[in-house]
Order: structure tokens, then sequence, then C-alpha cells
């Protein structure tokens, strides 16, 4: 199964998908954070946090550069698609934040894909578990706590990874409050 959230929607569901695996223990409100990654304009993960996940089958660098590849190949798919705009542009020609259709999520049978974009290019994805409501508003919070901690200090380098205790003490603490 694999279907999409946004603007535009699309369905596709597999003959033989497999239902999705139950939600793990603990998992009261169903968000189970799994993984964070943060990303600019120009494709540079500036954070990349694990919660919860299973099996790791690529290094983090391999895993960083597929997972941006893959949201710019779906903000340009979404947009050329748009049923609503003439103006399609060209397939795999960068788009400016809120230029086009876009997204929010996708899922497959075994996970779920969040996705908030801010004016400024910084992209947060949230990869959670398949059965997880609608997460816009976890992202919202999770990119003002960008903002307060990390963007607002002055030690911070902008387009450097983010090294903030502040940041990760009070994401953390978010975070769990949706497991």
């Amino acid at each position: 199964m694999f279907s999409f959230g946004g603007g535009s929607s699309l369905t596709s569901v597999a003959p033989d998908a497999t239902p999705a695996p139950a939600a793990p223990p603990g998992t009261g409100t169903g968000a189970n954070a799994q993984v964070l990654y943060v990303f600019n304009r120009g494709g540079v993960c500036l954070l990349y946090r694990e919660w919860h996940r299973p099996l790791r089958t690529l290094d983090p660098t391999q895993d960083q550069k597929l997972m941006f590849g893959l949201l710019f190949s779906l903000r340009s798919f979404t947009a050329k698609i748009d049923p609503t705009t003439a103006e399609k542009g060209n397939l795999g020609v960068p788009l400016l934040p809120g230029q086009g259709c876009s997204f929010y999520c996708f899922k497959t049978n075994t996970y779920k894909l969040n996705f908030l974009e801010s004016p400024s290019g910084i992209k947060l994805i949230l990869i959670t578990h398949p059965r997880t409501g609608d997460q816009r508003d976890t992202l919202k919070h999770i990119y003002n706590l960008y903002v307060e901690y990390v963007v607002k200090n002055p030690l911070y380098a902008p387009g450097t990874p983010i090294k903030c205790e502040l940041f990760n003490k009070h994401l953390d603490q978010y975070v769990k409050t949706l497991i």
C-alpha cells in the first residue's frame, strides 16, 4: 500500500499488500516517532535523530542522501501532476518553498513519512508508525523548537549540523509525549 496526503492525493494499493503491523506497546496516542531528519534547502542534513528504528539497512550518509532525493522527487512529482494549475514546469527542477502542489505525508504498510517545509526551505521529516494520525501540528511544534533553540542561538552557524543540547533536550521531551 502506498498513499499520499496533501494538496493532491493519489492512492495505489498493491493487490498483495500486507496489513500494517500492530502498534508497539506504549504508543497510547499511536504517534510512535521513530526517526527525525532536518535538512536545509541545499540538502545538507542538519539533524538526524532516532528514537525507535528496529533495523538499520544503510549507513547514515546513504540514508540521508536517499531521504533528501526522495523528498526532492516527490515534491517535483506532486507539482507536476497538480490538477489545479496549468504551469507544470519541468520534472526535477527545484521548486521554491510554497511553490506548486505539495504533500505532507505518505504511508506504506510499515511506516508513515510526515513532511513539513518552512518558508526558509528547512525540511523536517518525521517517520512514524503507519497508524499514526496527522502530524502537521507535531512538525510545526518541532520547527518552533528549532527556531527557538537553534536559529536564535548566537553560537549556531547556519548550515552546520545541529549540536545544541537545549534543542535536543526539548525535542526528546516533546517526542516522549507522543509515544
